[in-house]
């Protein structure tokens, strides 16, 4: 039945000079909508395939197994993340420890760091006032350990009132320090070449 027969049983007559032209316009538009839903159910047919080869894939599987892998993967996951994030941990803890460390001037660190309980300050919850507090401790019962503030209260004097004897002898010269000797080679270098021997 065409385009015309169907009009005509609904009571709707086309003259003769316009029927070739409706029917062209007609079949062209039945051959779009044609084409259109051909190349959806081809789609869709091929989307089909694809599922089922996936499928079929997957029919050989032990699904028991596959969970047991996907569990012992999960839990490799979360063991290295918890490495990861304990390593990360530990980096933060030794920039804040050695950091306090070189603010209180401590003369040797290892020592330092043996006297402290490191494993205590890890868990603390405020490591870095914590850590300055174990320093502090640890720097009242040893202070020692560390550079002093003070101004050195007895420093060294020169010996025999910074003069040199003018009778230096060999005996003499022997017993001279350093800062004796650095004079007599300053005020009179021809004495201090004959009592080195050079």
């Amino acid at each position: 039945m065409d385009i015309l027969e169907i009009l005509a049983a609904q009571g709707i007559e086309v003259p003769q000079e316009k029927q070739e032209g409706l029917k062209t316009a007609v079949s062209k538009e039945v051959n779009k909508i044609t084409h259109k839903l051909e190349t959806e159910r081809d789609s869709y047919k091929e989307s089909l395939e694809t599922a089922q080869k996936t499928l079929d894939e997957f029919k050989d599987v032990d699904v028991k197994d596959l969970q047991s892998k996907v569990g012992t993967l999960t839990e490799t996951l979360k063991t290295k993340e918890k490495e990861y994030q304990t390593k990360l941990a530990d980096m933060e803890f030794n920039a804040v420890l050695d950091g306090a460390i070189s603010a209180s001037k401590a003369k040797n660190s290892k020592a330092l760091k043996a006297l402290l309980d490191v494993e205590k300050l890890k868990a603390s919850k405020n490591q870095a006032e914590d850590i300055k507090s174990a320093i502090e401790a640890v720097k009242a019962e040893n202070d020692f350990l560390f550079e002093s503030d003070e101004p050195i209260m007895n420093p060294v004097k020169e010996t025999n009132g910074g003069q040199i004897p003018s009778g230096v002898t060999k005996e003499l010269f022997a017993k001279m320090g350093y800062a004796d000797r650095l004079k007599l080679k300053k005020t009179d270098p021809e004495k201090y070449k004959e009592m080195r021997g050079n």
